[in-house]
């Protein structure tokens, strides 16, 4: 005798295909181009199915942005200015090989047509990812005593933002992790103290 899946699990693995299958349409033809039909011809499901999960192609595409940061795989013991900077690098090296933040990084400029503006966008997500390791690298004295922590999170994500653009046109974002690290080779030493500098710029 077969047995069946239970109902919730096969809900969530469905769930799951559609919200893949987004990231993948999304990435690959933005936000107007992308369709429901060719979202659920992805997902090899039917309208109905996905219309059961989701009401809307900008529900789907809320949530694929608001997953961005979960999708990070970092070191369970990074802290402070390094924290940041290895936040950044995993982001811009991951992005290659996720559909999810692939998704993300093309959502990017569309945001106006899907965001929730009482949640705020994916500028101010990744701008709260940050800001823990920054604060904590003005507590611990990494910083510069006139850096302010929220300022320089807002630039960390404007520059990343515009530097995964032009990689995007200029090598299909093949070089984006080297351009992050670059940014930070040209802002370590203007942020941080002399000693804090020289052990993150050892490990670029």
């Amino acid at each position: 005798m077969v047995q069946r899946e239970p109902k919730q699990e096969r809900s969530a693995r469905t769930r799951a295909a559609i919200v893949r299958a987004g990231a993948e349409v999304f990435a690959e033809v933005g936000f107007a181009g992308a369709s429901v039909n060719k979202i659920a011809r992805r997902a090899n499901l039917t309208l109905g199915a996905l219309y059961f999960h989701f009401e809307s192609k900008e529900q789907l595409a809320r949530e694929i942005v608001e997953a961005q940061p979960a999708r990070l795989v970092l070191p369970t013991t990074v802290h402070g200015l390094q924290g940041a900077v290895d936040t950044t690098i995993a982001w811009a090296t991951q992005l290659l090989g996720d559909p999810m933040l692939l998704a993300g990084a093309r959502l990017v400029m569309d945001q106006e047509y899907f965001v929730d503006t009482e949640k705020g966008n994916s500028h101010q997500q990744w701008v709260e990812v940050l800001l823990p390791y920054l604060h904590e690298a003005a507590r611990e004295g990494e910083l510069r005593p006139d850096v302010d922590a929220e300022a320089l999170a807002r630039l960390l994500v404007n520059a990343a933002t515009g530097a995964q653009m032009n990689a995007q046109l200029d090598t299909g974002r093949q070089d984006l992790p080297d351009r992050i690290r670059q940014m930070w080779g040209f802002l370590v030493p203007l942020i941080a103290t002399e000693e804090c500098a020289s052990r993150v710029l050892e490990h670029l």
